[in-house]
């Protein structure tokens, strides 16, 4: 690493990609990470940092450029820390989300399973159906620019619904016309820290706004504008958090105008969705991947299925239509109040639903006796705890289904199930967020007899 120096320019050819998206050049045996570089360009590139076992480095000049190369129809990129991936053909963005789960699997993992194929986006812009907008102490409304907490002000994004943005823009407007203030995370003062909207298949739209507060000034005219800009809201809600720190929901929520919720159908099934509730980002990957986990799961009908980190119930519901009995599990009271609707509503009568943490909803059930065939599993990107592992692995189900947001936790709890006795048989990575460095995979675990 001596040998490289910054601020330096040197030349080299991109190999391949790192998990965050960024172009790897390798320099003397050095491991150069570069930002909007595509396999195989030859490019000129300065040293911008240099560290203890790699550097980083930016782009001077394209000397042979790839084919796959596009000019990014986003003002934003580069800006906003929101998409990875627009300089390139999605073409290519998916043949590096596939090859990021098969290192994580091949690397992390320590096996020699091929991943299947990865299901790319029929459409890949306007897909997410939630949408988080930060609200800096400027009052500036868009996303983070990346590695920071400075909010890059933005009118339209591709990959955000354009009800969404235009919520997002109306309550700005509110807060220009009346002076209402935007939180400042620096003091603790001012009122308004994000925007959270939820849209649905049918374009109907819920709006939340965050606020360092438990009262809004002119709340009337806030559910006016929101309308006005967005006619097919259905709700206004309004969440406390005055607490510090990056977490976006506080606890308390209540009602300014309008619903509490919004209803979404989903692989044939209608879901009521409140603000809290864990629900796929990408209404139309998100049966993709669904249909995916079903397809490695087999079920006859006959089965016990339990399904850990369920959220409001979406694939509980879905194994229980081809299963004899669905139970499942999630730590957030309000998605499991909407899961139990959620079975009622569409006359599934073989689903149960626990609230609870998932290491302890596991140890419960493992000491009650239950023997489920099929376990599934969507953690969050921290992936599982290894006593959930250790619990899931002692009731012995035949199949472990593992439905993963992060390809390292995958890889890394891969290879904890393979020293328990299951065996990675089938995997598939599906792109649930184009645009972006992040990718989901479904992997079945099956047991060693």
């Amino acid at each position: 690493m001596e040998k490289l120096l910054e601020n330096h320019i040197y030349t080299g050819t991109v190999e391949g990609y790192s998990s965050e998206g960024l172009g790897i050049v390798r320099l003397d045996g050095a491991v150069v990470f570069v930002p909007q570089a595509i396999r195989g360009e030859d490019i000129d590139l300065r040293i911008t940092k240099v560290m203890k076992t790699c550097a980083a480095g930016e782009i001077v000049k394209v000397k042979k450029a790839s084919p796959e190369r596009t000019k990014p129809e986003c003002p934003y990129f580069g800006k906003c820390g929101g998409c990875d991936f627009q300089h390139m053909s999605y073409t290519e963005e998916l043949w590096a989300k596939r090859q990021r789960v098969q290192d994580a699997l091949t690397r992390l993992g320590g096996t020699d399973l091929q991943v299947e194929e990865i299901i790319g986006a029929k459409n890949p812009a306007h897909y997410r159906n939630k949408s988080q907008y930060p609200v800096g102490a400027d009052g500036a409304i868009g996303f983070f620019q990346a590695r920071t907490h400075r909010v890059v002000p933005i009118d339209r994004c591709l990959i955000q619904s354009e009800v969404s943005d235009k919520t997002a823009k109306a309550v700005g407007d509110w807060m220009k016309k009346y002076k209402i203030s935007a939180y400042d995370e620096r003091t603790g003062k001012g009122l308004i820290r994000h925007i959270y909207v939820r849209v649905n298949k049918k374009g109907e739209s819920l709006c939340c706004v965050i606020a360092n507060g438990k009262q809004l000034p002119r709340e009337p005219e806030l559910a006016a504008f929101i309308q006005a800009a967005a006619p097919r809201t259905v709700g206004v809600v309004l969440n406390t958090n005055t607490k510090k720190g990056n977490v976006i929901l506080g606890d308390k929520y209540r009602t300014i105008w309008g619903q509490d919720f919004l209803m979404d159908t989903l692989c044939g099934l209608r879901f009521k969705l409140s603000v809290p509730s864990f629900y796929q980002v990408n209404r139309d990957q998100a049966e993709a991947l669904y249909g995916k986990a079903l397809e490695f799961a087999g079920l006859t009908g006959e089965e016990t299925v339990l399904d850990l980190y369920c959220g409001t119930g979406t694939i509980t519901l879905c194994l229980a239509k081809q299963a004899r009995r669905a139970i499942g599990a999630e730590i957030v009271p309000p998605a499991i109040e909407d899961a139990k609707e959620n079975a009622a509503r569409n006359g599934i009568e073989n689903a149960e639903f626990f609230c609870g943490d998932a290491a302890d909803i596991a140890a419960e059930l493992e000491a009650e006796g239950l023997r489920p065939d099929v376990i599934t599993v969507d953690p969050p990107r921290k992936g599982l705890a290894p006593e959930v592992i250790a619990s899931v692995a002692a009731m012995g189900p035949k199949q472990v289904v593992y439905i993963s947001c992060d390809p390292a936790t995958l890889g890394r709890d891969v290879k904890i199930f393979r020293e328990l006795g299951y065996q990675p048989a089938r995997a598939c990575a599906v792109d649930m967020f184009p645009g972006t460095r992040h990718v989901e995979t479904v992997v079945s675990l099956v047991r060693k007899v």
